[in-house]
C-alpha cells in the first residue's frame, strides 16, 4: 500500500525550473577590464599605405637614374676606345689615306671658324671652304705622313738630343717651304695667281713667327714623347687652331703698295 500511496507522486510531473539569472554586471566587469589593456587603434588613413610607399618609390626611382646615368657613361667610354682603336687599326692598314682624311676634316673646320667666328662673314665662301679643304686632302695630309717618317729615319738617336734635332729640321727647314708652298697653291686655286707674290711679302714672315710661336713647344714634346707612327695624329689637336690661323692669314685682304 505505501508504494502504491508513493507511486502517485513519483509520476506526477515536477515543475521545471526556470535558469539561475545571472547579473549583467558580470560579464561587463569582465570585459571591462580587456577592454581597457586593449591598445587603442587609430582607424587607417586611405593614404597610409601610398605616404609609406613614397620613400621607397623615390629611392627606387634615384638609383634607377643613377644606373642608366653610369651604364650611359660607360657606352659612351666604351664606344670611345672602339672608335680609338679604330683609328689605330686604319693608321696601320692605310697610313696615308687616314692621315689625308683627317687632315682635311681639320682644314674644313678651321676655315668654317675662321669665316663664322674670326671673319664673321654674312654667308659662307664655298668656293673657299672647298679648296682649303682639298689641300688639307692632297698637300698637307701625305706631305706631313711622308716628311715624319723620312725625318724619324734621318734622325736616329733618341732622347732631348734626337727631340732638339728633329725640332730644329723641322721648324726652320721644313716649316718656312710648307707654309710658302700652302699659300701660293691656295691663292692659286681660288683664281688669285697674279697675287700670290704680293701674299707672300705681307703674310708668311708673320704667319712663319706664329707657327713657331705656336708649334715648336707642342712639337718637341710630340718628338720627345709620341711614336712616330702617332706623331701626325698628336699634332692634329693643335693643327685646329693652327688651321684656323692659317685659314685668316692666307685669305687676308693683300694691301696694295
Amino acid at each position: 500500500m505505501a508504494m502504491a500511496s508513493a507511486l502517485p507522486l513519483l509520476l506526477s510531473p515536477r515543475p521545471i525550473g526556470s535558469p539561475r539569472p545571472t547579473p549583467a554586471g558580470r560579464f561587463l566587469s569582465l570585459s571591462a577590464p580587456l577592454l581597457a589593456a586593449a591598445p587603442a587603434v587609430e582607424p587607417r588613413k586611405g593614404g597610409g599605405r601610398l605616404a609609406c610607399l613614397q620613400p621607397l618609390q623615390a629611392a627606387s626611382s634615384s638609383n634607377s637614374v643613377a644606373a642608366a646615368a653610369t651604364g650611359g657613361v660607360e657606352a659612351a667610354r666604351a664606344k670611345g676606345l672602339q672608335l680609338v682603336a679604330w683609328y689605330l687599326l686604319s693608321l696601320d692598314k692605310h697610313p696615308v689615306a687616314t692621315k689625308a682624311v683627317t687632315s682635311a676634316v681639320l682644314t674644313l673646320t678651321g676655315d668654317l671658324i675662321c669665316q663664322l667666328v674670326i671673319d664673321k662673314v654674312p654667308e659662307l665662301d664655298l668656293k673657299r671652304t672647298f679648296v682649303f679643304t682639298l689641300l688639307g686632302l692632297v698637300l698637307v695630309g701625305p706631305t706631313l705622313h711622308v716628311w715624319y717618317l723620312y725625318l724619324s729615319k734621318l734622325v736616329t738617336f733618341s732622347g732631348a738630343s734626337g727631340a732638339i734635332s728633329r725640332l730644329v729640321l723641322d721648324q726652320f727647314i721644313f716649316s718656312p717651304v710648307f707654309i710658302g708652298v700652302f699659300m701660293s697653291l691656295l691663292v692659286t686655286l681660288e683664281g688669285k695667281a697674279s697675287l700670290v707674290v704680293p701674299k707672300l711679302k705681307q703674310e708668311w714672315l708673320s704667319s712663319l713667327i706664329v707657327n713657331w710661336q705656336l708649334w715648336i713647344p707642342f712639337q718637341f714634346l710630340n718628338f720627345y714623347f709620341v711614336p712616330q707612327k702617332l706623331q701626325v695624329l698628336a699634332a692634329n689637336f693643335v693643327a685646329l687652331a693652327w688651321n684656323v690661323i692659317l685659314s685668316y692669314k692666307a685669305h687676308k685682304e693683300v694691301i696694295a703698295e
